[in-house]
């Protein structure tokens, strides 16, 4: 059964993960939002997170003036797949570090490598 917890509290999980994360590695994060949706976009029910933008490896002299990228992690495909809260304090602070990961240019494929995935 899935587990019900209010957005709130949720984005309180997503802050705690951030909070987490070496200072040293929030310090070379460069123009990037972090969000909380409820739901994915249709067609990917069970995406728990997102990065859209320019990876800090693909951003060359032309960069510039360029909207914030975007990391977006998704509450309600997280608690479908959570069967406690704790399920979801490891599945949050798994899907930050992911996405984050994206910023810097680690691809998917090498995150699941590392245990990430």
């Amino acid at each position: 059964m899935p587990v019900e917890m209010s957005r709130q509290r949720f984005e309180e999980l997503v802050s705690e993960a951030l909070d987490e994360v070496p200072e040293e590695l929030l310090g070379l994060m460069s123009n990037v939002v972090i969000l909380v949706e409820d739901d994915s976009p249709p067609g990917e029910p069970e995406l728990l997170g997102v990065y859209e933008g320019y990876a800090l490896t693909s951003r060359g002299w032309d960069y510039g003036g360029v909207l914030p990228d975007r990391i977006t992690i998704y509450r309600n495909p997280t608690l479908r797949i959570c069967d406690t809260e704790d399920d979801v304090v490891e599945e949050v602070a798994i899907t930050v570090v992911h996405e984050i990961a994206h910023h810097f240019g680690i691809d998917d494929k090498r995150l699941h490598e590392l245990g990430w995935g």
